[in-house]
């Protein structure tokens, strides 16, 4: 019984060429570069034909298994297991926690093939960008380059004990530009100035200040405004906090301007999310416990780069930085001072005492209002020597009408000198002038 061979026409055009190379119709040399392969290769393969005929043109591997075919208990084994915890994990994330939970250690190749077989994985068609986008070199060294950014998403997936962020909460993240390193991050409830300053607050108090951080132009970091074009003194409150640190910031005007932290993001709302979920975090508290202590460590330790060069620019925070942390991490606002020195803020009133220690305080001047992180109001007017902090009381309700002070400034100390009623301050007597004009009225 004669055996049924199987030939592509690749390999039945080889075999012609190798035919007529063994009939002498063409030279090694002409026969070589009809099969596109070196002399020595050809000589090889006119032997094997001479030995096996036809199928000296078919690869011996033909219909055998393969010497890395899994083993069918295995394969089932891991069907199973990501069937039941990891079905809509990427191949990737799967062959890391098959290897790292369950001991399973296989190539991502062969998990990746093994989810498309049961359909619990599509491959993705590369998109074509329609605007060419050159990759900015990364910076020399690390702290060189921060960027920042916030991203909105449901991390703990609808676990959250807090209702307001059950669908929705803010991942504020920070990526180092020279090696790609998380050097920060924290789930907060929004993008806010507060979620912002606490942020960048407990930054510089363990890392230092970066030399730049690279943002978008959201509300919260660039006034957007047109005037603002023209008008330098427009600025927002985290502007203004990092430029009294001395931070330089730049503002990209297109999210691939800033894409490693960008696509940060991306990875993390696949990764991040996944790894909270096997370990049942349900509140932003554990969340961030998780993300400072675990997951960046070791996501750090996978995926960082290693710096052009060696070094970290980070500064160190000196220690009036220190001492005016609090001062520089909080909104401030400017507020008129009343009649009756009393300072209005968010619908709250605040009577100035009558004796203040640092400075004299006259009506209407221009006071700061200061709202630091732990809600607690504080009022400092400028003067030549430096920032006054000014002493008060806050009233409980508004008052009616204006406190009846008739004092003309609030002092440093309180007078003790009372004026007789003979006394020139007391007596008023009109001019000459106002005489006349009296007359002619008359």
């Amino acid at each position: 019984m004669e055996k049924l061979i199987t030939m592509t026409t690749k390999e039945i055009r080889k075999y012609d060429i190798i035919k007529n190379l063994i009939n002498k119709k063409i030279n090694g040399t002409q026969a070589a570069k009809q099969l596109n392969l070196s002399i020595r290769q050809t000589k090889r393969l006119k032997a094997k034909v001479k030995i096996k005929g036809i199928w000296g043109i078919i690869h011996g591997n033909r219909g055998k298994k393969s010497n890395r075919e899994i083993d069918p208990n295995l394969k089932n084994e891991i069907i199973g297991i990501i069937k039941e915890n990891y079905q809509d994990f990427t191949p990737i994330l799967a062959q890391e926690k098959l290897e790292e939970i369950h001991k399973i250690k296989r190539s991502y190749g062969l998990i990746r093939n093994i989810m498309i077989q049961e359909g619990l994985y599509r491959s993705k068609k590369r998109k074509t960008n329609k605007k060419y986008f050159s990759q900015r070199p990364r910076k020399d060294y690390c702290g060189e380059l921060i960027q920042f950014d916030g991203s909105y998403h449901n991390w703990l997936e609808g676990r959250c004990q807090d209702k307001e962020l059950k669908k929705e909460q803010c991942l504020l993240l920070a990526v180092d530009d020279a090696t790609g390193k998380i050097t920060h991050a924290k789930l907060d409830k929004n993008e806010s100035v507060k979620s912002v300053f606490l942020f960048w607050k407990s930054y510089v108090e363990t890392k230092g200040k970066p030399m730049t951080i690279y943002l978008d132009k959201f509300s919260t970091y660039k006034i957007n405004h047109k005037n603002a074009v023209d008008n330098k003194d427009l600025k927002t409150q985290f502007e203004r906090a990092t430029t009294e640190l001395g931070i330089k910031m730049i503002f990209a005007n297109s999210p691939q301007a800033k894409g490693r932290v960008e696509r940060m993001n991306g990875t993390l709302q696949d990764r991040l999310t996944k790894e909270m979920r096997l370990v049942n975090i349900n509140n932003i508290a554990d969340a961030n416990n998780f993300i400072d202590k675990e997951f960046i460590p070791k996501f750090n330790k996978k995926f960082s780069v290693k710096a052009r060069k060696t070094g970290n620019v980070h500064i160190k925070l000196t220690n009036r930085e220190k001492k005016n942390l609090n001062n520089i991490f909080s909104i401030k606002n400017i507020r008129i001072v009343r009649n009756d020195f009393v300072v209005q803020y968010k619908n709250r009133y605040f009577q100035l005492n009558e004796i203040q220690k640092n400075t004299i305080v006259y009506k209407k001047d221009k006071v700061i209002v200061e709202e630091h992180l732990d809600d607690n109001i504080h009022i400092c007017k400028k003067t030549n020597n430096g920032d006054k902090y000014l002493e008060f009381t806050e009233l409980k309700e508004k008052p009616e009408k204006e406190i009846p002070i008739k004092l003309p400034a609030l002092t440093v100390t309180k007078t003790q000198y009372i004026p007789p009623a003979n006394h020139p301050w007391r007596s008023f007597q009109f001019s000459k002038h106002q005489q006349i004009k009296e007359k002619v009225k008359i």
